[in-house]
Formats: structure tokens, sequence, C-alpha cells
């Protein structure tokens, strides 16, 4: 499924649409070059998920944590990361449980590592401010497309 996003703002509308439909034990793994909009995204999914849109880039702290009602939302940075052995230095597999979502950002890093089931969002910069959003992995999305 793909949408063809021309602002930050259309990405985040998108982005909540996605995550009002996720669940407990989702797993996010985002594609996309530095500056794509992987972060955006992240706020959009939170906002679908009824959290605070203060979200900001894990890059420094390696993981941020977004807490609401019911769920919480670990947005992972795996830029640093190589392999399983320094995956499971993060703690990442900690992480993973039936109340919360995982949203892993250069996620091409552990692919190798992260279970069958992971829905892959890839985000491509297609001009300044336009952004082609691919979601695979997970048949609830079909219908949000183009």
């Amino acid at each position: 499924m793909t949408f063809i996003s021309h602002s930050a703002e259309e990405t985040i509308a998108f982005a909540e649409k996605i995550g009002s439909l996720l669940k407990g034990g989702d797993i996010i793994a985002y594609k996309g070059t530095m500056g794509a909009g992987k972060t955006t995204f992240t706020r959009g999914l939170c906002l679908g998920l009824s959290m605070p849109d203060e979200v900001t880039s894990p890059t420094f702290a390696l993981v941020n944590e977004y807490r609401g009602d019911k769920i919480t939302l670990y947005h992972f940075d795996m830029y640093r990361i190589n392999g399983e052995f320094d995956l499971e230095t993060t703690g990442f597999y900690d992480y993973m449980s039936d109340d919360s979502i995982i949203a892993a950002e250069w996620s091409e890093n552990i692919e190798d590592c992260l279970p069958e089931g992971t829905i892959t969002i890839s985000i491509e910069t297609l001009g300044e401010d336009t952004r082609k959003i691919t979601v695979f992995g997970d048949e609830r999305f079909e219908s949000l497309g183009d």
C-alpha cells in the first residue's frame, strides 16, 4: 500500500490513521534516509494511539518511550546497531510485549533479527516536502493508500 504525502501535516495525518489500527505486540520497521520523516511519522502514530504528540528523535537516547492509557510505544533508533549482539545489548527483546508497540528507525541494520509479522514502513523522499510512504507486511492498512 502506497501513499504520497505533500507535507509533514499529511504525513502525520496518514500515520495517525495507521496508529489507530495498531495493537499491542506490533513491530514497525522504518526504512528511509536521514530526514525522510520517520520521527514525523511516529508523531502521527502517537496521535492515532491517543498519546501526546511530543515526539523526538531517539538518536541520542537510543529509545524513547511514549505512554498511552492502555499501550506504550517504544521508538528505537538502530543507526548504530549492527546485528543481533548489538541488538541484545539495547534490551530490544525486553520491550516486546502484548501491551507495547515498537517503532524502529534504521531497521535495515537489524532486518535479520526482526520477527515474522513485522510491519515495514518505507519513506522515500521525492522532493522537498513530498514523500512516498509504502506500508507492507499487514493487510490492516490496505484501504488507507492512494
